[in-house]
């Protein structure tokens, strides 16, 4: 059986067992995935084709890994300007090994794995209390705080005259140049 799906703007087809790689998914490997935009199916006779997608109808499968495309190389230029510019580019890429083409999802569950350490966290959580007493003298300091910024609005005149003197000022006017006063012939006289 195959199935037509569609994701990351892109159209797959895909069929039980095969490895299909697609626009980067969030994930680890091993993680379950589902796509639900399945666009149609068909095992040879019979074809099911979806007005867009076809409702009940999931496609399954598993996360393998987490990669990167061969680098493409990105090259601009203007003619007769000397302008050239050389990029490169490596797209995130996700290995999918589907698993199952129907409507109910195989019986995987990975979200119980993740559920464990976050357990172990909440057991060692009374013991950072006594980070919460470090806390206490910030806060005193918090109060002491304000009396520091009269001290800063003092400061803020000064710089308000500082900006004033490095403000530029007009240019003056450059005068025209002079010109050559005629010079006087000698012989005419």
């Amino acid at each position: 059986m195959s199935a037509i799906i569609r994701t990351g703007g892109k159209q797959y087809r895909v069929e039980v067992g095969q490895h299909v790689v697609i626009e980067r998914l969030v994930g680890e490997a091993g993680d379950s995935v589902s796509f639900e935009e399945v666009l149609s199916t068909g095992d040879g006779e019979s074809i099911q084709i979806g007005t867009p997608t076809i409702d009940g109808i999931s496609v399954h499968g598993t996360i393998v890994e987490q990669k990167r495309s061969r680098k493409i190389l990105v090259f601009r230029r203007k003619r007769r300007k000397n302008f050239r510019r050389l990029n490169g580019h490596r797209q995130y890429q996700t290995v999918v090994e589907i698993t199952a083409i129907g409507g109910t999802a195989p019986a995987k569950k990975p979200a119980a794995k993740k559920a464990a350490p976050k357990a172990e966290e909440a057991a060692k959580a009374p013991a950072k209390k006594p980070a919460a007493k470090k806390a206490a003298p910030k806060a005193a300091e918090a109060v002491k705080a304000p009396a520091k910024k009269p001290a800063a609005k003092k400061a803020a005149p000064k710089a308000a005259e500082a900006v004033k003197a490095t403000a530029k000022k007009p240019a003056a006017k450059k005068a025209a140049p002079k010109k050559a006063a005629p010079k006087k012939d000698d012989s005419a006289a």
